[in-house]
């Protein structure tokens, strides 16, 4: 009698029983989490030379092959989260699609497909690098954990807070090249020496996508300058004297992320950038460290 009241006690308890351990294995695991992150930001280690780095891993090859595979799963889970988001960006393409071809006169039904295929690449395309606007936090969150282990504990909250801004940053950059660039640029290219140009689904969005993709990396730039000189790995006198070479550097950059060969396009990616490297420059001069 006892062992069968037994067994319907546990039975009416087995439901109640479950919950609880699913709530103690999920107060476990915050418990851990916390813990891991506590010490993520509170131990602290010593910055070590570029170079001693160098040295040491060329004398003790085996320690790579843990940042290789930690570099391999960073990847990989970068590129579901793109793969991910690239996916959900098929729902609304249309939408995107004309959203990006209203800086042409009649919108997306002023562009012509001449080839079969072309509808279908051009699709891709902006479905990739809405993709990579949606998994952009995402993929700086991964970058930044690859390289916080080997961080000191300023250089870790730095990189932390720098994944929200490089965000802005990179949306900042897109929106001022969609919004002020390619409104001038646009027309004037269309109707140069009077020719009037019917624009391709693919060369349009290749041009559009190129321009929005690569300023809003460049407006990354001074961010990128104002943490290297908050860590004093650059410093402002130095970016100020290579001022010329900067800009042979920029503009090699520039040739080569214009999809076209003229110099208008290469002048308009050219121009921001140049703006951006002097702004750098003002940035590095405030984070640089006082001399004391």
């Amino acid at each position: 009698m006892r062992n069968t009241l037994k067994r319907i006690w546990r039975i009416l308890t087995a439901p109640f029983r479950f919950i609880f351990w699913i709530l103690r294995a999920i107060t476990r695991w915050f418990r851990n989490k916390y813990q891991e992150i506590n010490a993520f930001f509170t131990e602290d280690i010593e910055d070590a030379p570029v170079g001693d780095a160098l040295n040491k891993a060329i004398d003790h090859p085996s320690e790579l092959l843990v940042h290789v595979d930690a570099l391999r799963k960073h990847l990989l889970r970068s590129v579901v989260a793109l793969a991910i988001t690239t996916a959900l960006s098929f729902i609304f393409f249309e939408q995107i699609l004309e959203f990006l071809s209203s800086p042409l006169e009649g919108g997306m039904q002023s562009l012509v497909a001449i080839e079969v295929t072309e509808p279908i690449g051009t699709v891709m395309r902006v479905a990739l690098l809405t993709g990579f606007v949606l998994a952009f936090p995402y993929i700086a969150l991964e970058l930044w954990l690859f390289i916080a282990p080997g961080l000191s504990r300023r250089s870790r909250i730095y990189g932390l807070f720098a994944i929200p801004v490089a965000t802005l940053f990179f949306v900042g950059g897109m929106a001022f090249a969609y919004y002020v660039m390619l409104p001038t640029a646009i027309p004037f290219l269309l109707n140069f020496m009077g020719i009037t140009t019917i624009p391709r689904p693919s060369s349009y969005v290749k041009f559009v996508t190129a321009i929005l993709f690569w300023i809003g990396i460049a407006f990354e730039f001074p961010l990128v300058i104002f943490l290297l000189a908050k860590i004093g790995l650059v410093n402002a006198s130095t970016l100020a004297k290579q001022w010329r070479f900067a800009i042979v550097i920029i503009a090699v950059a520039s040739a080569l992320i214009t999809p076209t060969v003229d110099p208008v396009n290469m002048a308009l990616v050219m121009g921001p950038m140049i703006i951006l490297y002097f702004f750098s420059i003002l940035l590095a001069k405030i984070a640089q460290p006082r001399a004391p």
